[in-house]
């Protein structure tokens, strides 16, 4: 398999991840005010919310193994801010991981904070790339520099660009609710708040 398939792989992954992002926050506005919107919202949290879990640890495993292909195979060095960003990734995935197993909903919220500076950061590093001479704070330092392009697939998705897919990804999934549980339910919330021992 090669670097350019490798690229192209994550690239549709990116697209989609973005797709679902902005059509599952569409609908969600949407569904203040329309009847069929909540609908829609409510048949899509009614699956994602159970699943949320798996789904958001197989998003940060992916990354995690896209990073590292891309870094230890494709030979891209990563530069600092292509740390931070793995230190946000990378214990997603035992966090999430040992969640899913134990089904423990709980940690939805330390997912989504770790995620949500995880896509803080991409989404700096996304513009650094865009606009480097605007944003140079320093923050890069030594090592490779932060606006090293190593590619651009479809013309805007680059590395940090398939890192802030996959963390505002893991945000939404942390974040859907099914209706019962966004309503108030008491059965959904006792539920939700019950561990398995």
């Amino acid at each position: 398999m090669t670097t350019e398939t490798v690229e192209l792989f994550y690239a549709i992954l990116a697209i989609l991840a973005f797709a679902f992002v902005v059509t599952l926050l569409v609908i969600r506005l949407l569904a203040i005010r329309s009847a069929s919107a909540r609908g829609w919202y409510g048949t899509i949290g009614t699956f994602v919310e159970p699943n949320a879990l798996w789904m958001a640890f197989w998003v940060a495993l992916l990354a995690t193994m896209g990073s590292l292909y891309f870094s230890e195979f494709a030979q891209f060095d990563p530069c600092r801010l292509c740390w931070y960003q793995r230190i946000a990734m990378y214990p997603l995935v035992v966090i999430l991981g040992i969640a899913a197993v134990r089904r423990d909903d709980g940690v939805r919220i330390y997912a989504r904070a770790l995620a949500t500076i995880g896509a803080v950061i991409a989404a700096y590093h996304v513009a650094f790339e865009w606009f480097p001479a605007s944003l140079d704070t320093g923050a890069c330092g030594a090592g490779p520099s932060c606006a090293v392009i190593w590619f651009r697939v479809f013309g805007f998705i680059s590395f940090p660009t398939l890192a802030l897919s996959a963390f505002l990804l893991i945000v939404t999934l942390m974040s859907v609710r099914s209706p019962d549980a966004e309503l108030g339910d008491p059965a959904s919330d006792v539920a939700a708040d019950r561990s398995p021992e």
